[in-house]
């Protein structure tokens, strides 16, 4: 090998495609040899900070390890490979650069955390130790941190509409990058590596339940497929909006957040696709909430960036001293679908069986757990962490301080109605049935309440409470109301129906995680 041939490493890691991929676009003009490498750090197998669950759960690692192989399949095909190493980056990458001696430039995506950006630390040190370059991109968000009409990311606006207004007008979304088609070879004698099976990280392979709303593979592939089949197969995407807070099944929602949040789908495609298909189909207020909620996925990323381990705090942005309980009692019944409460059990049951939760899902259980339980927050960030398969970090934590009251959130006392919410999105009971099978037997939405139904009608559905289902461990004095309706004959409308009084109104969302709504 000729001593002027130059190796460029580089390190994936949220950001798992071929295409739009700034790091490898960059080693393909600046070096001879590439390699490409995603590494297996067993820190993200470790448990979590404060109340130890494992940070990666198993249907996330599921996900993770199609991606990988997808990944690798693809760069075969452009005449390169994915090589995978079982370790920590900074050691990994340090071996690499003694063995080789040929590593001109070490090239990442750059995170917004603290444990990514200690990689990184960690990553520099180790370069600047053998005079190897470090080159960097920001490329996790739709729109790039160097455009936001807010610098130093100090000024941005603690308000995600004044965020979003500005960026609409001001800054624009910078084009995908045209990716070759052949891609530089390894360098000679690096080995490709055998990609972990479940079993060596930790984890069992978790059976398929057949109620998922999101029965997908992860990579890059799949992610494309998607896109294609809810935009151009469909025109699902069309109608996008009026059908975002369904519970069941698949179409209902994107379903991007998986694969957004390993970056085997570039936020910018998507864009340009939105922007594709209102020229060639339809534009409407469907097409631009798409954009809508990448911009909230932008916003909690950026948000990350200006408040640093602040998102992580207990006491949240604003510094709120909130007496919040540690009772892992309470915890076990939310986390195990055993409040007693119908629409909060299903939703936490889903997730246990499926790693996935819809958005309004995961806006109640986390408003019951924060402001019905009074549980301190980061148990139910942590427990999301642990199982959820779209699991971003900055999303995650961002939307959890927004729940609890103590993020960006600028209404006080938000709170949701679990009856109300019930009502207003499974008003028939379906979800509720498909989840919480012991109360089948409780037909429409009388299943939402069942504590406030005669022993005649419990007994006829099989229900015994406390034996069979459990009574509620809180019942909040809000919810009285909309029980007094139900046993008076003066149902609320469920959502979607024609009544005009009781629909609630839709102000915005976020797919991904959780949306800001006024109707609580």
């Amino acid at each position: 090998m000729s001593e002027a041939a130059r190796t460029a490493i580089c390190l994936l890691r949220c950001d798992l495609r071929a295409h739009d991929n700034q790091v490898l676009h960059w080693a393909q003009s600046n070096a001879d040899f590439v390699i490409p490498l995603y590494c297996f750090d067993p820190r993200h197998y470790l448990g979590t900070r404060y109340y130890g669950f494992p940070k990666t759960g198993p249907h996330r690692l599921r996900f993770l390890l199609e991606s990988v192989k997808d990944l690798r399949e693809t760069l075969k095909k452009k005449g390169s490979t994915l090589v995978v190493r079982k370790g920590k980056p900074e050691d990994v990458i340090s071996d690499l650069i003694t063995q080789l001696g040929s590593v001109s430039a070490v090239a990442f995506h750059e995170e917004a955390t603290k444990e990514e950006l200690d990689v990184e630390k960690g990553l520099c040190q180790v370069c600047s130790q053998h005079g190897v370059k470090i080159q960097t991109f920001w490329a996790s968000t739709l729109y790039h941190r160097d455009d936001l009409p807010f610098r130093p990311i100090a000024r941005l606006p603690d308000v995600y509409t004044h965020f979003r207004k500005a960026v609409e007008s001001e800054a624009k979304v910078r084009p995908t990058l045209l990716m070759p088609d052949r891609l530089k070879p390894l360098a000679p004698g690096v080995e490709e590596g055998c990609v972990p099976t479940m079993e060596d990280l930790g984890q069992k392979d978790p059976v398929t339940d057949p109620r998922t709303a999101f029965p997908c593979s992860g990579g890059e592939t799949q992610a494309l497929m998607r896109l294609h089949y809810y935009f151009w197969e469909t025109n699902l995407v069309a109608s996008y909006k009026e059908t975002r807070n369904g519970l069941v099944g698949m179409d209902y929602s994107t379903k991007f957040a998986p694969w957004l949040a390993l970056g085997c789908i570039s936020p910018r495609y998507i864009y340009e696709q939105i922007q594709k298909y209102e020229k060639e189909r339809t534009a409407n207020q469907s097409t631009y909430w798409v954009l809508f909620e990448l911009l909230w996925r932008d916003y909690f990323r950026f948000v990350a960036l200006k408040y640093g381990k602040r998102i992580f705090s207990l006491r949240g942005l604003q510094s709120n001293e909130v007496p919040w309980k540690k009772d892992l009692q309470l915890f076990d019944c939310w986390k195990e679908g055993k409040t007693g409460v119908p629409f909060v059990d299903a939703n936490m049951r889903e997730l246990a069986a499926t790693g996935f939760m819809s958005n309004r899902g995961r806006q109640n259980v986390a408003s019951f757990l924060t402001k019905d339980l009074g549980l301190d927050w980061r148990m139910g960030a942590e427990w999301f962490e642990y199982l959820l398969v779209d699991y971003d970090v900055c999303s995650n934590y961002g939307n959890w301080l927004y729940s609890a009251g103590i993020g960006n959130d600028p209404r006080d006392n938000r709170k949701f109605n679990m009856i109300k919410q019930g009502l207003d999105y499974d008003g028939n009971g379906d979800y509720v049935r498909l989840w919480v099978p012991e109360l089948r037997g409780i037909k429409g939405a009388d299943v939402h309440t069942p504590w406030a139904l005669n022993s005649a009608a419990l007994s006829q559905a099989g229900v015994t409470l406390s034996e069979t289902y459990p009574q509620p461990v809180v019942t909040a004095p809000e919810w009285s109301r909309h029980i007094s309706q139900r046993l008076q004959g003066r149902s609320p409308h469920p959502r979607g129906s024609r009544g005009p009084a009781r629909t609630p109104v839709q102000h915005r969302g976020i797919d991904f995680y959780f949306s800001h709504k006024k109707d609580v």
